[in-house]
C-alpha cells in the first residue's frame, strides 16, 4: 500500500502549553487576547500615522511599514486559533487549515528576515556611504527590494508543506505547540523525517544566516566607520539613527539563536519553557516593534504627538462649544 494511502488524521490537536492546569485557561486565553489586541492596535496606528503624514513617506519609513506588516499578519495567523483553544476549548484543526497555518508562519518568518536586511542595508548606505545614499536608496528602490523579499520568501516555506504534505500521518495526531509549524508536524509522520528535515534545516538556516551575515557585517562596518568620526556629536547622531533598527532586529535574531545553539550543544528544555521561548521571541516583538518605532523613531514620535494635540484642541474646541 503507498503511502498516501495509508494517512488516517483528518484534524491535529494543538496542545498549547501541555503542563498548564485547567483552571489558568481563562487566564492565559486572555493574556494572549491581550497581546493580540495590543499588537493590532499598535501595528495599525503605525500604518494610520503613515498614510496621514507625507512626512513618513521615506525609505526607512516604508522598510519599517514592511515589518509592520509582516507582524500583523503573523500574529493573526497563530494567535486567535490559540486564543479559542484557551478560551472556547476548542484544540482541533483540520489537516489542511494546520499546513496552511505552517505556510504561513514560515513564510512571514522569512519576509521578515529579508525585510531586515533591507533595513541593515538602508542603515549602511546612510552611514557608510551617505554621499550615495539618495541615489541608491529612493522609495521606488525600497519598493521594489520590499516586493522582491516578499516573493523570494515563498521559496523555502512552500518547499516545506510541499515535501510535507503527502507523508503519512497515521499516529498520534496531537502536537505539542501553540500553532503548527514543520517540525510539529513531521513529527507525526509515520515515516522516516530525516529525509524531509536536513533540506528544511538547511533551507531555515539559509532563510535566516545569509541575512544575518550581511546584517552583522553592515553593523560592524556601521561601528568602523563611526569610530573614525572626530566630532562626538555627529558620532552620537550616526549611532542613534541606527539604534532603533539595531533594537529590532535583536529582538527577532537573538532568541533565535539562542534556541538553535542551546539545542546544538545538548540543552534540553521541557515542552513547556520551550513552547514559552518559542511564543515570547514569536509574538513579543510584534507587540514591542510599534513603542519602539514611536519612542526611537524622531518622524513618527512627532507625527503621533501631532495626531494626540489635534485630538486633544477638538474635544477642547467641542466641550467649549457646549458649555
Amino acid at each position: 500500500m503507498s503511502e498516501r494511502n495509508q494517512t488516517r488524521i483528518t484534524e491535529f490537536i494543538l496542545t498549547g502549553f501541555p503542563g498548564l492546569h485547567p483552571e489558568y485557561y481563562g487566564l492565559i486565553s486572555s493574556v494572549l487576547f491581550f497581546v493580540y489586541f495590543t499588537t493590532v492596535m499598535t501595528n495599525a496606528t503605525v500604518f494610520f500615522l503613515f498614510a496621514t503624514n507625507k512626512s513618513l513617506h521615506k525609505p526607512m519609513y516604508y522598510i519599517i511599514l514592511n515589518v509592520s506588516a509582516c507582524d500583523l499578519l503573523f500574529s493573526t495567523t497563530t494567535l486567535p486559533k490559540i486564543i479559542s483553544r484557551y478560551w472556547f476549548q476548542t484544540g482541533s484543526i483540520s489537516f489542511i487549515a494546520c499546513f496552511v497555518q505552517m505556510y504561513h508562519v514560515h513564510y512571514l518568518g522569512s519576509v521578515n528576515s529579508f525585510i531586515f536586511l533591507l533595513m541593515a542595508f538602508d542603515r549602511y548606505c546612510a552611514i557608510c556611504h551617505p554621499l550615495r545614499y539618495t541615489t541608491v536608496i529612493k522609495n521606488t528602490t525600497v519598493h521594489i527590494l520590499s516586493m522582491m523579499a516578499w516573493i523570494i520568501a515563498v521559496i523555502v516555506p512552500l518547499m516545506l508543506v510541499i515535501r510535507a504534505y503527502p507523508l503519512p500521518y497515521c499516529a498520534s495526531n496531537v502536537i505539542n505547540h501553540c500553532y503548527c509549524d514543520h517540525i510539529g508536524i513531521t513529527l507525526l509522520a509515520c515515516t522516516d523525517r530525516s529525509l524531509y528535515s536536513f533540506p528544511a534545516f538547511v533551507g531555515a538556516m539559509i532563510t535566516l544566516l545569509l541575512p544575518l551575515a550581511f546584517i552583522i557585517f553592515s553593523y560592524c562596518s556601521i561601528l568602523i566607520a563611526v569610530s573614525k568620526v572626530a566630532d562626538s556629536k555627529n558620532c552620537v547622531k550616526s549611532l542613534s539613527t541606527c539604534s532603533t533598527q539595531l533594537i529590532i532586529i535583536s529582538l527577532y535574531y537573538l532568541p533565535r539563536c539562542f534556541v538553535y545553539l542551546t539545542s546544538h550543544v545538548g540543552i534540553k528544555f521541557s515542552a513547556d519553557v520551550r513552547i514559552v521561548i518559542t511564543m515570547l521571541y514569536s509574538l513579543g516583538p510584534p507587540m514591542i516593534n510599534p513603542f519602539i518605532y514611536c519612542l526611537r523613531a524622531k518622524d513618527i514620535r512627532e507625527c503621533l504627538m501631532k495626531q494626540f494635540n489635534m485630538r486633544t484642541r477638538h474635544q477642547k474646541g467641542q466641550v467649549t462649544a457646549v458649555n
